[in-house]
């Protein structure tokens, strides 16, 4: 980096020496007429400076970049990551891996500026986690990190701000969080979307026939499914990496499993009048999971699904309380809407324990009516 940053300041000179030489043209006279060699000399001088301008501003381009992509104590700001971000955890995960506790283990979870995506956060600061990555769109989740933070009486968590359908952003996230906490072995991707339409209706109108459309269909499969397949290939990519570089292979049992990844399911991947984009992409992840773990049990890492019924967050109180009085609680057992607080610890439980693999119905003893 000091090399480059050498070639920055040879250009500069050149690029302030080119600047000097030109000064000389205003010592002529206004009336002065310069011969054509003097001319052609000015032009080839005007030539030389804006190449000398060109390669100073991308050489001090690359040098730049190198410095943000040098962490080594630096405060880094960079678009995509959160200014307020802290720069560095109290201590940081490392040695051996004890997938059976969240105690000293790095965590990433997307949609944690609510709902459950918060209540684990929490939970998972209080369970001991030496660094959590809250990542949302939502500015809020800049606050709920100052939140935990203050609760915990210690820096664990980490604020993200950003589109989670965003490779860059993504990848910014991962790399960032594990130079601050170290190797990230928890990924539980839960940030979502809801579109919700009939498939086929009827306008009673126009009487016309309307199709859900197309472009809000592709953008909850983009949000709900694809991205959070991404953010558990991004951790298996991790995890890997740093086998990699202790130069480890195949897992083996007695190493201790390595990481897990949580998948937010629902209970409408059974189908739900309604939600046939919401439905499809809960349904697409229980694919996806059996898929990646089949996969990344050669680094040792687990994946599964969990599926909550109706719980008390944003997304379902925007369905507004008559709906949720008459149509919700009636199918469910307990009556009420699930708490955060229980799908958090059902998660907790997931990740620590090896037994439990595939999926997990966490609804409340819901039934759809008949």
């Amino acid at each position: 980096m000091n090399k480059c940053f050498d070639q920055v300041a040879t250009f500069q000179k050149l690029w302030t020496d080119s600047f000097a030489n030109m000064a000389i043209w205003s010592q002529f006279s206004p009336g002065f007429r310069p011969s054509e060699e003097m001319r052609k000399m000015r032009g080839g001088m005007l030539k030389v400076l804006a190449e000398a301008w060109v390669e100073y501003m991308r050489t001090l381009n690359g040098a730049l970049d190198l410095k943000r992509t040098a962490r080594g104590g630096m405060n880094i700001e960079e678009p995509g990551l959160d200014k307020d971000k802290v720069n560095t955890l109290e201590a940081l995960s490392g040695g051996t891996v004890n997938m059976h506790k969240i105690k000293g283990q790095v965590a990433v979870i997307t949609g944690a500026a609510g709902g459950i995506g918060q209540a684990l956060a929490l939970d998972m600061a209080r369970r001991g986690a030496a660094g959590i990555a809250l990542v949302d769109f939502s500015d809020r989740v800049v606050q709920v990190a100052r939140e935990i933070n203050a609760e915990a009486g210690r820096q664990v968590a980490i604020a993200y701000r950003g589109d989670t359908t965003d490779p860059a952003f993504r990848q910014e996230v991962f790399a960032d969080v594990t130079t601050k906490a170290g190797v990230p072995r928890i990924c539980v991707p839960a940030a979502a979307i809801i579109k919700d339409a009939l498939a086929v209706r009827i306008d009673k109108q126009t009487g016309r026939v309307v199709i859900y459309p197309m472009e809000d269909f592709r953008k909850v499969v983009e949000i709900n499914m694809i991205a959070p397949i991404y953010w558990a290939i991004e951790l298996v990519a991790a995890v890997a990496k740093d086998r990699a570089s202790r130069g480890l292979k195949r897992w083996q049992p007695e190493e201790g499993l390595q990481g897990a990844v949580v998948f937010l399911g629902s209970i409408a991947s059974m189908g739900n009048v309604g939600q046939i984009s919401y439905s499809s992409t809960k349904a697409g992840l229980e694919g996806a999971a059996s898929t990646l773990m089949a996969e990344a049990m050669y680094y040792g890492i687990r994946c599964s699904v969990i599926h909550p019924g109706f719980t008390d967050t944003p997304m379902v109180r925007a369905l507004g309380e008559d709906f949720i009085r008459t149509k919700v609680l009636p199918q469910t057992q307990l009556k009420r809407l699930i708490k955060p607080e229980e799908i958090a610890d059902a998660i907790c439980f997931m990740v620590t324990n090896a037994a439990v693999s595939g999926e997990l119905w966490a609804d409340a003893g819901w039934r759809p009516a008949t």
